[in-house]
């Protein structure tokens, strides 16, 4: 199954593919997102400049690693690539809102939109995004099967901002089944829909069938119900020089990922971290210890085995898929995203 180097480092997968498969295509898709980021020039500054150049392109990869499952090697039609720059566009915004409603002071080790120029500023720069990448994939359309993408388009927008808001009214005070539930349906919304979009838009805009766009749909969203539960456990795991923000957000911020409802079910209620969750103040300075805490309970070894599954059902959902070193990119970037040492 591998389309990388032996010796190429797991965390280099992403970065490698736009090196290797997807090299081609790379600065076709620079030249479009040039593009669309032109008419708005005047209102980007630096920080929102860093979003586009330091991210990884990880949705915009995998739809193309989608389409090129359909079309090969051979060039890409200008419409896949324009819809692999609208629906970057369309994460940066959901990165920029996100920091906003978290009152995160930094992304990627780098001050965010809104520290940076302040929540109005932020707010307006994040809805240019938003409306940028929509009118892209409008401009995707040139038959009318195209027509069923854009309605697509707008049903995920609408599902993360029902996703955000969801996290946002999470009652803490439900018992661990319900709350279990709760993250899943916030998590497909907030982060899963939007990897759907990536796999399912590539192969339609690819020609490819009905059937197999909304397979590698299904595929998409495991990739992103597999990406949300190791971020939440990255969260808990990993210090800020590693993930450019501090370590137990979440916690801090009360906010229902798999290891903490997990590991609040398995602590109990009386435990101080479940009377955290639940309203009781937390010093700062006792935030690692309730962290150390919820590692060693059962609950992040039970949430990582959750996003194994997930990734495992990915690979499935794509085994259908004629073999291709496409495909086997797909399934390396699914164990990728939970071989990652959390």
């Amino acid at each position: 199954m591998l389309t990388l180097d032996p010796g190429t480092p797991a965390e280099d997968l992403t970065t490698a593919l736009w090196a290797g498969l997807l090299a081609d295509d790379r600065p076709h898709f620079d030249a479009i997102l040039a593009e669309a980021l032109a008419p708005q020039r005047e209102y980007l500054s630096d920080t929102e400049q860093a979003l586009y150049r330091q991210g990884k392109r990880l949705r915009p990869a995998v739809l193309l690693l989608a389409a090129r499952m359909v079309l090969g090697p051979a060039p890409l039609p200008r419409k896949v690539l324009q819809g692999a720059v609208s629906l970057e566009m369309l994460h940066v915004a959901t990165l920029i809102h996100d920091d906003i409603i978290d009152g995160s002071a930094l992304r990627r080790g780098l001050p965010s939109v809104n520290a940076a120029r302040g929540t109005e500023t932020a707010v307006l720069v994040g809805d240019l995004q938003f409306v940028q990448a929509i009118r892209g994939f409008v401009r995707t359309v040139d038959r009318d099967r195209d027509m069923a993408l854009i309605e697509l388009v707008l049903d995920t927008a609408f599902q993360i901002g029902c996703g955000e808001l969801d996290e946002l009214r999470t009652d803490l005070n439900q018992e661990p089944a319900r709350l279990i539930e709760h993250y899943w349906r916030t998590a497909d919304r907030k982060t899963a829909v939007l990897f759907g979009l990536a796999a399912e838009a590539g192969v339609t805009l690819a020609g490819g069938r009905d059937a197999d766009a909304r397979r590698a749909g299904f595929a998409g969203r495991r990739l992103g119900r597999a990406l949300q539960v190791m971020d939440d456990l990255f969260d808990l795991a990993r210090d800020q020089a590693e993930s450019g923000k501090p370590r137990g957000m979440d916690l801090l911020r009360r906010r229902a990922t798999l290891p903490l409802v997990y590991a609040m079910e398995e602590l109990g209620p009386d435990h101080r971290v479940s009377r955290v969750m639940r309203g009781e103040p937390l010093d700062a300075g006792e935030l690692e210890r309730c962290v150390t805490q919820v590692r060693a309970t059962t609950g992040f070894s039970r949430a990582y085995a959750d996003a194994r599954a997930q990734a495992l059902e990915a690979i499935e959902l794509l085994r259908p898929f004629p073999a291709s070193h496409y495909r086997y990119a797909l399934e390396d970037l699914a164990l990728y995203i939970v071989d990652r040492k959390p």
